[in-house]
């Protein structure tokens, strides 16, 4: 066995050794309350403590600040395994992961030493700030605007759908600063001008608060915009690159979940004097679920390996395990709610909250029919054409 697949091989030791660790977490400490999240529509408090607990909440940032400076295949099996059993828990663990990322790529040593540490330990929570009532995947038309104060910034806009919003300390807000130039401001709650609109009421996830961000002349320090005030724009397509296949991570988790629900159904419930399990039609089902699942995990990991080594393609690659990953979820966890039968349609069984949770992944983050446009794009660039 040569050097390189040694390394390769431990690396596939650790991290498999990580999943466990993981999946103990997910289904000892945070399954028991999946439910009730759900039912309640509270914030996931005990699931949170027992992320932090781990360590968990700090997985992605530099040890200097806290963290744990885990790589992103390691981010990407941590979501999938908290999703796996409370996709809930893992949007909020993963809220603040998107929130730092361009913070943590262009931000100055004393923006980072300011917000980073308490994100790591789990003390505050940061917000991808982004979506507009008008403006969601069309960028262009962003209304949000940052204007020179003197030594600061005054903003003024609003933005919707803002995942944690009201709980978090933190927002990363995409702002306007001229009329092709954006900037990336970390704003807090406690900013004066800064308020929030009432809790949306959601399909799914409806443990994860969400909500407008306001901002009425928020006047916040120069030294909390993200690196250049001109190049926002180009920092939120760099980590949109790094959030997807996180959404696809936790969309795939979604999906394993739902098909485990279903084997496990299946193979304990009774009908026609014999297991479920072995209808042909339902085992054809199940076999169907499991190749979606497979052959998304492939590609995502795969995408992930493409991103850490600094790939060409990255982009079309995230998108593609995106759109693929979120697909999944929301044809897994529908044939899971099938196989369930009646049960299936009600709240006493995992599988109706999945499928609930699975249809907003196929929505945040670029919608879906953004994600095919952005890979037919790369595909034309790649061979000459428009």
């Amino acid at each position: 066995m040569n050097s390189h697949t040694t390394a390769l091989a431990t690396e596939d030791d650790e991290l498999a050794e990580f999943r466990a660790q993981v999946r103990e977490i997910a289904v000892e400490k945070i399954a028991p309350h999946a439910a009730e999240t759900d039912a309640t529509g509270m914030f996931p408090q005990a699931s949170w403590d027992a992320m932090r607990s781990a360590s968990l909440t700090g997985l992605p940032f530099p040890e200097e600040y806290g963290g744990q400076g885990a790589d992103l295949m390691a981010q990407v099996i941590c979501i999938e395994e908290i999703a796996r059993v409370c996709s809930t828990s893992a949007l909020t663990l993963l809220g603040s992961w998107v929130g730092l990322h361009a913070a943590l790529a262009h931000g100055a040593p004393e923006l980072l030493q300011e917000i980073v540490p308490g994100a790591a330990s789990g003390v505050s929570g940061v917000s991808f700030s982004l979506t507009e009532p008008h403006s969601g995947s069309d960028l262009a038309s962003l209304s949000t605007r940052a204007q020179p104060d003197g030594d600061g910034w005054m903003l003024d806009g609003r933005k919707c759908f803002i995942t944690n919003a009201g709980w978090s300390d933190w927002y990363a807000v995409l702002a306007r600063t001229g009329e092709k130039g954006y900037a990336v401001f970390m704003v807090h709650r406690d900013d004066p001008g800064v308020s929030f609109g009432r809790p949306e009421k959601k399909m799914g996830h409806r443990g994860s608060p969400t909500a407008d961000v306001l901002l009425e002349s928020c006047r916040i320090p120069g030294w909390r915009v993200v690196g250049d005030p001109g190049r926002g724009y180009d920092y939120i397509m760099g980590s949109l690159v790094y959030s997807r296949p996180i959404i696809a991570a936790q969309a795939l988790g979604i999906a394993q979940g739902g098909l485990d629900e279903s084997i496990r159904y299946t193979a304990e419930r009774d009908a026609f004097g014999q297991k479920v399990s072995r209808f042909q039609l339902v085992r054809g089902m199940v076999a169907d679920m499991a190749v979606r699942v497979e052959s998304s995990r492939a590609l995502l990991y795969h995408t992930v390996r493409t991103i850490m080594r600094g790939g060409a393609h990255a982009r079309a690659e995230a998108a593609m395990a995106k759109l693929l990953c979120t697909d999944t979820a929301m044809a897994v966890t529908t044939d899971a709610v099938q196989l369930h039968g009646g049960y299936g349609y009600l709240s006493d069984f995992p599988v109706e909250r999945m499928m609930r949770d699975a249809k907003i992944t196929q929505i945040y983050e670029g919608t879906n029919q953004i994600q095919r446009l952005l890979i037919a794009k790369s595909l034309y660039a790649r061979a000459g054409g428009e």
